[in-house]
């Protein structure tokens, strides 16, 4: 829909993608948003920048959300993906943009180095992904958060979508080729997360409870997407997709000296 003024509307005031001023499929960009705004907030204090790591980085949609919050001055942003767009956000001033298959590891990126690692639906399109999340765990930086996304399904219902859903394609010559390889449950995302990134799940939160087709004029109405916000957080096994936010353990060391401080403050 277009704004009073003609001109188109953007979703959440910077997203050209999506019409609806709160779009419920973008909403979890919104989110991570805030949180990082007061991760970054916090660096600010401590007289340092925020080191942000997008991965799947596509046309820069995190960092459009990510710079129009308070603190956004102080991020410094990099990125990778399996091909670079031509156009990225603001592509000149990234700190390093990489290329590369996420599940060959990514050696050229360095490890504990990111305070925050961004991964918004890139899982769901590997067929392998211990490699992918052990990536993902590598380059936080100890006590770094992660953030990441996938769509889920019910428990049971996945299991039809990855295996009868595939059977059937095969038996129809015309069937789409899917993107989606994967399909997780919210037990099923954070298990390959714990095993293989060597994070600990902080909190999952869904979007999407209900969305879409009629009930997408709703989008433009701040109640709404309050709404879907709540229930995601009440019940998010049971929405379109869910978002995990995770924490690399401090070292043996840096929790000593963290305590310690702590204890003299």
């Amino acid at each position: 829909m277009a704004s009073v003024t003609g001109q188109k509307t953007l979703a959440f005031g910077v997203d050209p993608t999506r019409q609806e001023r709160y779009s419920l499929r973008q909403s979890r960009y919104y989110a991570i948003s805030e949180d990082v705004s007061r991760l970054a907030g916090q660096a600010a204090e401590e007289g340092r920048r925020l080191d942000v790591f997008d991965m799947g980085v596509n046309w820069g949609v995190s960092r459009r959300y990510l710079e129009a919050q308070p603190h956004g001055e102080v991020i410094n942003f990099s990125g990778a993906d399996l091909k670079l767009r031509e156009r990225i956000h603001r592509q000149e001033d990234w700190v390093d943009l990489f290329t590369g298959n996420l599940m060959e590891g990514y050696p050229q990126v360095p490890s504990n180095r990111y305070d925050v690692v961004i991964c918004e639906q890139v899982l769901e399109h590997l067929p392998e992904l211990e490699v992918a999340a052990a990536t993902l765990g590598r380059i936080l930086k100890p006590g770094g958060t992660l953030f990441l996304g996938v769509p889920i399904f019910p428990p049971g219902i996945q299991l039809i979508r990855k295996h009868v859903v595939p059977a059937i394609d095969r038996l129809n010559p015309r069937a789409k080729v899917r993107g989606h390889v994967q399909a997780f449950t919210r037990g099923s995302i954070m298990r390959v997360l714990t095993q293989h990134a060597g994070v600990e799940v902080q909190q999952t939160r869904g979007f999407r409870i209900a969305s879409g087709g009629l009930l997408r004029p709703l989008e433009n109405y701040q109640w709404w997407y309050r709404l879907n916000r709540q229930m995601g957080a009440i019940v998010p096994g049971l929405c379109t997709e869910i978002q995990i936010v995770a924490k690399k353990p401090l070292a043996a060391d840096e929790q000593g000296v963290r305590g310690v401080a702590a204890r003299a403050a």
